[in-house]
């Protein structure tokens, strides 16, 4: 079996490869990123089997390349994007050039390959914000320019519903440690924040909450979708709800001394509640943790404290 993985150099990609390898019918993995965050660090990881990966520099919108790396393709795992934190609502050209149509091209060259399975990675923001809580039946209406090009991708993978396996995972906000961590993440820049600075700064009043799952468990859950019955279609992959607040005083506790400062307190900010989808949630196949203990173990990754 032969996969290929859009931004697989990225954070979720960084841990997807260990788990797709787990798997012994699992030939290749082709790699396709542009290295635009400039983040090197999979290529250092000693996980992987190095005769079983290549990279491959490129674009979504390079759609003669695509076409060219997808001839002998089986599964293609889209996780390429224009991520929204912190920026979200800025330049919103680059978001639908890459989000949109860098989606629809790809799905185009796939439509025209022997590719058989097709996982896209969507987000929970296309539901917009509301205090009530989501799940696929609830109607998109995204806030962002992020939300709303991840929505216009979701449109052209859902063709090929018809045609193969393919699923739109519309995951949660993603934490917990990885060699390519993204510290712009909230969990994950509060925890660098505590353990180095002492201190971390909460905008608005800290009670908005946010639908969150741990890196560990999407890519074990993703990687699981090459042997595990699922129907084609729309899901969302998330655990947690949790505020603002809620996660500090987790920190606080691991971190006793750390300061929590408010800026703007008086705001309150938006929220996206998401329902776990138990369709999806019962591919996951990790040992149950509760939240402060994966904290504690992002804590004890890193190489000193403060």
């Amino acid at each position: 079996m032969k996969i290929l993985i859009t931004g697989g150099a990225g954070y979720i990609g960084n841990e997807l490869i260990p788990e797709l390898l787990k798997n012994p019918e699992v030939e290749r993995i082709l790699i396709y990123d542009n290295l635009s965050r400039k983040n090197y660090n999979l290529f250092l990881d000693t996980r992987f089997e190095p005769k079983k990966l290549q990279l491959i520099r490129g674009e979504l919108l390079d759609s003669r390349k695509l076409r060219q790396v997808l001839q002998d393709i089986d599964v293609v795992y889209h996780l390429a994007a224009k991520v929204s934190t912190p920026l979200a609502t800025e330049n919103s050209h680059l978001f639908e050039q890459i989000n949109h149509w860098g989606t629809a091209e790809l799905v185009y060259a796939v439509e025209e390959s022997p590719v058989k399975k097709f996982v896209y990675l969507s987000t929970t923001s296309v539901y917009g914000a509301s205090e009530e809580m989501n799940d696929v039946t609830t109607p998109p209406d995204p806030k962002t320019f992020y939300g709303s090009s991840k929505l216009r991708g979701e449109a052209h993978v859902e063709r090929l519903f018809d045609k193969m396996d393919a699923w739109i995972i519309r995951s949660g906000n993603v934490y917990g440690y990885s060699p390519s961590v993204r510290f712009d993440a909230v969990i994950n820049r509060f925890m660098f924040a505590a353990n180095f600075i002492g201190r971390i700064q909460i905008t608005g009043n800290g009670k908005q909450q946010r639908a969150f799952i741990h890196v560990d468990k999407v890519a074990n859950t993703l990687a699981n979708l090459l042997t595990r019955k699922l129907p084609s279609g729309t899901y969302n992959l998330s655990e947690h709800n949790i505020s603002i607040e809620n996660i500090a005083s987790v920190i606080q506790d691991i971190y006793p001394g750390m300061e929590m400062i408010f800026v703007n307190q008086h705001l309150v900010m938006r929220e996206i509640k998401v329902i776990p989808d138990e369709r999806i949630l019962h591919l996951m196949n990790i040992p149950p943790i509760s939240f402060k203990k994966e904290l504690e173990n992002f804590r004890n990754k890193f190489a000193f404290s403060l």
